[in-house]
């Protein structure tokens, strides 16, 4: 008979408290391939919605549909082992109300697996994500440059470069902080 050693998936917990510590290794994939060969070296795999521009030849993330979103995710899980798998949430599936972006992340994670969800958004976000959060739905904060606002801010430029445009960006990222993102 043979023993095996029970590998332990990351969550989102783990990832928190090491804040201040050990660096986090996090890449992106999109499907169970790159995950299969990424999994032993990362903490996170991000399934981003980058998967629009990248595998589908989109001019942006913003038609990245939730569907493909799950059906990636899906595949991310089935070759990730150890990595937390947290799948973006597409533009127009959780702007519109705390209870859509309920609906919608719960469906991404029964229907993927994965142990978390990342929404794009600071201050303005902060209520939804302590909803989804309150109901036990991990949460990524994203901010700063923001892909999904491409078509109000007018392209992909980073964000906060000079020191005068700090305080807006340190403000979200506390607000989505203690909103209960990690």
């Amino acid at each position: 008979m043979s023993v095996q050693e029970e590998i332990k998936r990351f969550t989102a917990p783990d990832i928190q408290a090491r804040k201040g510590g050990e660096p986090i290794v996090s890449l992106t994939a999109y499907h169970a391939h790159t995950a299969r060969l990424v999994d032993k070296y990362c903490d996170v795999i991000l399934v981003g919605d980058s998967l629009g521009m990248v595998m589908h030849g989109l001019e942006t993330t913003v038609p990245v549909t939730l569907e493909m979103m799950i059906l990636q995710g899906h595949a991310v899980m089935r070759g990730s082992k150890r990595a937390l798998v947290v799948v973006d949430m597409p533009f127009g599936s959780y702007e519109a109300s705390k209870e859509q972006a309920f609906m919608n992340a719960a469906r991404v994670m029964k229907e993927t697996g994965c142990g978390a969800i990342k929404v794009e958004g600071g201050r303005r976000l902060a209520e939804t994500i302590r909803f989804l959060t309150e109901r036990g739905v991990p949460v990524m904060g994203h901010i700063g440059l923001t892909p999904q606002s491409i078509n109000t801010i007018g392209s992909f430029r980073a964000q906060g470069r000079d020191e005068k445009d700090w305080g807006p960006i340190e403000d979200d990222a506390k607000a989505v902080s203690d909103a209960g993102a990690f």
